[in-house]
């Protein structure tokens, strides 16, 4: 190629829009969940307000752009040709990175992601350097980091953690303590106040504090800093009555201008700081190629010093990636497919969790309540009986179901305690010129709120604690696979960029669409269409209709394990009783997740319809039996063949598959039953179980023949019997499911 760095830098454009699309697809939805949790607001009033606070944040954002020239790596120690590298490593990483979460509907940080990124490539990058070098060592890697810089980017990022929980524990707890969960008789005495606080914060550090890193600030410094306290005085004074005058004027909470201020400066400082992420490279790497063409100095020669120097904004660039932003966050489906997690761990109400404990978040769990135990002994007790009644009724009137956003999570004082604290931390790491990521921050402040608001109580901590350490872990991986995959491009691409820079667009361009195509066809939904469904009907006839879809389906995927187990035994292959082992624990946890829910189910019936969680509980207890039944099953088989014993002889085999292609003729007849509603025919079903249960037992005694004659195997012996009776045990549970729709339908 004539100029490669002509062509890179073409890329680092077209890759910098498809960063941005990427990024506020997977951190777009950081300052949407409050207002969604809160439901309201209404969603397009939401959209239009974070809108308009992304696009102004692009546009003043460019005191972040520090970052990405000389934050992480020494510029002046790499030369173009290098830097040029790093730069194109780093946005393919990132970009591809980036898509993976957002296919996957898991929330990731975009400032961890282009930090380690960054880090990753530069490290390897000076490793090679160093490599070629006869007089330079391992040790004078520090020549090429900026370590000081970089350890203070990524202890700031790992801080903000604690700090971000912690402040927004303590202010949530100090908020509630205030105006308690039934706020509505407070609000009209504290609420004005509680407004002018909360505006005149956002207010200061989004629109004050954050001109210092705009180009702009340096016009209005000497007005700013003179006036500092008469200006927090007077908008304190001014939020106040306007907090005031809104809940006279239009019979609303004033939290509700709370959060829609909140939105629109979160989305403000989110765009602030977060935009260095998808474009700081790029904007880079225009300055870097500007630099060398006007040096005239060969690629491998031209010293990258010139990055150590402040570089002016480009507003008309900032302009254009805001529109982008914006386009994006109303048309990207990925965006709305990440909120779930947060919205879930943060729920005030006790509902099926998502995550499974563990042996730490259980420990973590224990020693809270053995240190809130000992601080209630410490205060005296009228202080502690004071707080309690604070916390009283610490639940909604309305008990939702299920973690669907569709549903309430908390109330505005949560909302707006999460809007302002997010913003309020994002703004000040901002001013400070470090890539704080928004991502942690308000994760980790709803997350704080949660725990000060008891929505943590001991029938959910120990769950939502693990999802919180699920995705603290996600975090780290995230960090790991930038560094790792970042430098194995910078090393592939420095070995021939010729060659390796096509292909590795051309991989970005195939995996993009491939999981864009993917993602449109629904391979990657998180919800099942067959998975089970949660009974929503409140009268007897509707859990009769209801039930029947989940029975048709557990008996329609229990004979595709019970075929497939059998497949597999047959041909001793493990890897297809892997799969029917898989096919049970699938179906046994969306049985048990109905389970979890009978609790939601018996609050939601009708007074005159109470009977019908008997008969719910009954059909729960029967499909729980049939998946029992076929998990011992698959594991026996799965262990048997595993342990390389005997395979089953002929006439075993044979005897299982007659009862294989039994029962498939009876599940085809209860499948249709089901599905057509056809409950007139269960009597024609129920009136073959006598011949049904003869076939088993029958193969049963003959078994006990074979094995007093013939039978040389103790493996083969103790496998073949308990296959037997525990389809024995299948076909009474199903029959005994069949026996219960009988009767409740006549």
């Amino acid at each position: 190629m004539d100029n490669i760095y002509l062509f890179i830098l073409v890329a680092l454009v077209a890759l910098a829009v498809v960063d941005i699309i990427v990024g506020v697809s997977n951190d777009a939805i950081n300052f949407l969940n409050s207002a969604i949790g809160s439901k309201v607001i209404s969603m397009r009033t939401i959209m239009i307000v974070a809108s308009l606070g992304i696009f102004i944040g692009a546009v003043f954002s460019s005191g972040m752009m520090e970052v990405a020239r000389k934050g992480i790596f020494n510029p002046g120690a790499f030369y173009f040709d290098e830097i040029m590298i790093i730069f194109i490593s780093v946005i393919i990483t990132d970009i591809l990175l980036l898509d993976f979460f957002n296919t996957m509907g898991l929330p990731t940080s975009t400032t961890v992601s282009i930090v380690f990124n960054l880090l990753g490539a530069s490290v390897i990058m000076s490793l090679i350097k160093i490599g070629s070098s006869e007089t330079e060592t391992i040790a004078d890697l520090v020549n090429y980091i900026n370590t000081e810089k970089a350890i203070t980017i990524i202890s700031g990022i790992l801080l903000s953690v604690v700090i971000a929980f912690s402040i927004g524990a303590i202010v949530q707890w100090v908020s509630r303590v205030i105006f308690t969960f039934q706020f509505e008789k407070k609000i009209k005495s504290f609420g004005a106040l509680f407004g002018g606080i909360a505006l005149t914060s956002i207010t200061y550090f989004i629109f004050i504090k954050g001109l210092k890193g705009t180009p702009y600030y340096k016009d209005l410094s000497s007005l700013l800093k003179e006036n500092e306290l008469f200006i927090i005085l007077i908008s304190f004074v001014v939020f106040t009555l306007f907090s005031y005058l809104f809940q006279k004027i239009s019979d609303k909470s004033v939290f509700v201008a709370i959060i829609l201020v909140g939105t629109f400066a979160l989305a403000l400082a989110f765009s602030g700081n977060d935009l260095v992420n998808f474009i700081g490279v790029t904007m880079a790497a225009y300055h870097s190629y500007e630099a060398w063409v006007a040096s005239g100095v060969d690629a491998s020669m031209f010293s990258m010093e010139v990055l150590d120097k402040k570089v002016p904004a480009e507003p008309f660039l900032l302009f254009i990636a805001g529109g982008i932003m914006v386009v994006t966050l109303w048309f990207s489906k990925k965006a709305k497919s990440v909120a779930e997690t947060e919205i879930g761990l943060s729920r005030q109400n006790d509902t099926h969790e998502r995550f499974k404990p563990n042996l730490l978040s259980r420990g973590i769990v224990g020693m809270s309540f053995g240190l809130s135990g000992a601080i209630k002994t410490i205060l005296p007790a009228t202080v502690s009986q004071k707080i309690e009644e604070r916390f009283a009724n610490n639940q909604p009137n309305l008990i939702n179901k299920d973690q669907s956003i569709d549903a309430p999570a908390f109330d505005m004082i949560r909302a707006s305690v999460n809007l302002m604290v997010s913003g309020v931390l994002i703004s000040i790491a901002t001013t400070m010129k470090l890539p704080l990521s928004t991502t942690y921050v308000t994760f980790m402040v709803a997350m704080g709120t949660s725990l000060a608001d008891r929505a943590w109580g001991r029938e959910s901590a120990v769950y939502r604690v693990a999802g919180v350490l699920n995705v603290i872990g996600g975090w780290f991986l995230t960090a790991l696979g930038a560094f790792i995959a970042a430098g194995i491009v910078v090393f592939l691409i420095n070995w021939n960029k010729e060659v390796m820079i096509p292909v590795f667009l051309l991989l970005t361009i195939l995996l993009l669409a491939r999981n864009f195509i993917n993602y449109n066809n629904g391979k990657y939904n998180t919800i099942d269409p067959k998975r089970l469904k949660k009974s929503e009907s409140k009268t007897v006839q509707g859990i009769i209709i209801e039930s029947a879809d989940n029975i048709a389906e557990v008996i329609t995927r229990s004979n595709k394990i019970f075929n497939l187990f059998l497949d597999g035994l047959s041909k001793q292959e493990v890897e297809v009783l892997k799969k029917s082992k898989k096919g049970v624990v699938k179906l046994k946890s969306e049985i048990e997740e109905l389970r979890d829910n009978l609790f939601y189910f018996i609050k939601n019936l009708d007074e005159t319809s109470v009977r019908g969680s008997s008969f719910y509980m009954t059909v729960l207890a029967y499909l729980t039996d049939i998946s029992e039944s076929l998990e011992i099953i698959t594991k026996i088989s799965h262990k048997h063949v595993s342990n390389q014993h005997k395979k089953l002889r002929f006439n075993q085999l044979n005897d299982l598959s007659e009862i294989k292609n039994t029962f498939a003729t009876l599940d085809k007849e209860i499948i249709e039953i089901f599905n057509q509603r056809k409950f007139n025919r269960i009597q024609l079903v129920l009136s073959q179980k006598d011949d049904l249960l003869k076939l088993l037992n029958n193969k049963i005694d003959i078994e006990i023949s074979r094995t007093r004659t013939e039978e040389s195997s103790p493996k083969n012996t103790t496998l073949y019997f308990n296959i037997l009776l525990e389809s024995k045990d299948l076909l009474i549970s199903k029959m005994e499911l069949m026996e219960e729709y009988s009767r409740s339908t006549k």
